[in-house]
């Protein structure tokens, strides 16, 4: 769902599961004030938003990659891995805010998110 996503510049951490569209539209709106994106196309009976936010970072280098998701029988895990920029690695320094948001059919389990690297 990231990609169908505008850029949108999560300003702080934030990780979360979304079950409707007025709780993902209040993220937004507190996220970017007065310029936030509309949110994604989505069957909210049916479907939830996970985001992953890791906030400000100092340049091009980082990254976010989700390794997997994996439904066992207590809820959904949700494995992510940040990845950052090696010494001598070429990246442009600037603000950049990594994040990822997934949209999974369902919404009896829970989802754990499990984040990794830094």
């Amino acid at each position: 769902m990231t990609g169908k996503m505008e850029r949108i510049e999560f300003t702080r951490r934030a990780m979360g599961v979304y079950h409707s569209h007025g709780s993902f539209t209040r993220l937004l709106e507190a996220t970017m004030p007065g310029r936030a994106p509309a949110p994604p196309r989505l069957n909210w009976d049916r479907d939830q938003l996970v985001v992953i936010a890791l906030g400000p970072r100092s340049s091009t280098g980082y990254s976010l990659r989700i390794d997997r998701v994996i439904e066992r029988r207590r809820g959904i895990y949700v494995y992510a891995h940040e990845q950052t920029p090696a010494l001598g690695e070429p990246v442009e320094a600037r603000v950049t805010y990594v994040y990822r948001v997934l949209a999974m059919h369902g919404r009896a389990k829970p989802v754990y998110v499990k984040l990794y690297g830094r």
